[in-house]
């Protein structure tokens, strides 16, 4: 695992998954304590979102675990504890000893956290899935154990990205002058380019700015916009293959990971595995569900043509200028790290 010799059993789990996948992307507050005769109580952060295929995976990891450890390791959710930028700080430093964490509210840190997020780089569930197998989780679970100080526990993604906006944007002409709101430093550079207006926005702010037309639309998940019913208040739904998945990760502290007896670990990693695997065989059946459900009360996910989606990703060079020059910053190769997961997908790399 982290440190140690490769993991063999997560990325067999992972490359399972992905063969099973692929078809479908076609359509308590602490510090941590010693291990003793008692339990573990252990409160697990997470981000406020009903209705989202992220809280329904968090959902299963107090189960997971109390069947893993006997009842021995309990973990509880909270979802007002730490707030979103907050919650994957907390884990490191040892406020919360886990949590449900993004790695996107990181790509401005560190731009790695977020290739998924540069235009055209990642199209679907089974690239991500795909990338993932093949170098880039590996690269996050060191990141996330050099510079967060966190065990990762599952990988898995939100429901596909959508445009929820309250007038059409069906064309790159559309998106001129618009105001939407946007999750990542990388979509907000090709909104910019392309002459709309990014606003970066939490979630719990996003219903009142649609409603008082601070906002002209917002980029989110499917299931939850759905689960939130934006499209009461912004009824046109796009899939514009912008940022299309979006990654989420359990994390767990390290030093707390590290008290929890090695018998009681291994059967927690079986179960998270299991869970990460739920997470991306099951993707299309949530998303699709949330479809089903928006086209139930007379609202159609519209999906742009590649010609038109091609228009507006050719105006992505500013979002990759912007991972090269935060790579440099930090000291790696931003264009070379982008060009290998190109070459992992087998499209092309980007022009010099």
């Amino acid at each position: 695992m982290i440190g140690k010799a490769k993991d063999h059993g997560r990325c067999w789990a992972r490359l399972r998954a992905l063969a099973l996948l692929a078809p479908l992307a076609l359509f308590a507050l602490g510090a941590p304590s010693r291990v003793q005769a008692q339990d573990l109580d252990l409160t697990m952060g997470i981000l406020p979102s009903p209705g989202s295929l992220y809280l329904k995976m968090m959902q299963q990891v107090p189960e997971r675990f109390e069947r893993a450890t006997g009842g021995k390791v309990k973990v509880t959710l909270n979802d007002s504890l730490v707030g979103g930028t907050q919650i994957t700080a907390s884990v490191r430093d040892g406020r919360v000893p886990m949590s449900g964490a993004l790695h996107t509210y990181l790509a401005g840190e560190d731009p790695r956290m977020g290739i998924f997020n540069l235009p055209g780089l990642v199209d679907n569930m089974a690239e991500y899935a795909y990338l993932c197998a093949s170098f880039w989780c590996d690269d996050m679970e060191k990141l996330w154990a050099d510079q967060w100080n966190s065990v990762v526990l599952a990988e898995g993604a939100w429901c596909s990205q959508a445009l929820f906006s309250k007038t059409p944007i069906r064309t790159l002409e559309d998106f001129k002058g618009k105001r939407l709101r946007v999750h990542n430093p990388q979509t907000a550079a090709l909104m910019e380019a392309i002459g709309a207006k990014a606003a970066p926005l939490p979630l719990s702010e996003v219903a009142p700015a649609l409603e008082r037309g601070v906002i002209d639309g917002v980029f989110t998940s499917t299931c939850y916009g759905n689960g939130q019913e934006y499209w009461r208040l912004a009824p046109h739904v796009q899939n514009w293959k912008i940022g299309p998945i979006t990654g989420w990760v359990v994390i767990m502290n390290k030093e707390q990971w590290e008290a929890i007896p090695e018998g009681q670990r291994a059967a927690i990693r079986k179960e998270m595995d299991e869970m990460e695997h739920a997470a991306l065989y099951d993707f299309y059946s949530h998303v699709n569900a949330a479809v089903k459900h928006m086209a139930a009360n007379g609202i159609e996910l519209w999906t742009a043509p590649q010609t038109e989606v091609a228009r507006v990703t050719a105006f992505g060079d500013a979002s990759y200028q912007q991972f090269y020059d935060r790579a440099k910053t930090l000291g790696f190769d931003g264009r070379a790290y982008v060009d290998r997961a190109l070459e992992v997908l087998g499209k092309p790399a980007r022009p010099k």
